[in-house]
């Protein structure tokens, strides 16, 4: 088992929870929970859980409390879950010279 970390984008108020789709370098998480008292955060973790198919302790958030954009680590299979993430992430879009190119590394494994 081990521990991957991922960079999420949090939508808050959406019309349905889903899990998918790329902002920048980022996964993105809508949910339908509001941002107010952590509800979105919380909304988000359980999203990704499911999207993972891990258990929601598996899934702790390392960076960003109270921000849209996030960072979690899930436990997992490694292998399993970068597959996974791909696939969530979709393809990535053409390069445009107004959004300049983001380092690699979303999903890479924690050093800990």
């Amino acid at each position: 088992m081990r521990r991957v970390r991922i960079a999420i984008h949090v939508k808050p108020g959406s019309v349905r929870t889903r899990v998918g789709g790329r902002h920048g370098e980022a996964l993105v998480v809508c949910v339908t929970a509001r941002a107010v008292d952590g509800k979105a955060t919380e909304a988000a973790l359980r999203a990704v859980a499911e999207a993972f198919s891990v258990r929601p302790r598996d899934v702790r958030l390392v960076i960003g409390a109270t921000s849209r954009d996030k960072v979690v680590h899930v436990d997992g299979e490694a292998a399993d879950l970068a597959s996974r993430l791909d696939s969530l992430l979709g393809p990535e879009s053409p390069e445009s010279p107004a959004s300049p190119a983001r380092p690699a590394g979303s999903a890479r494994p924690a050093t800990s």
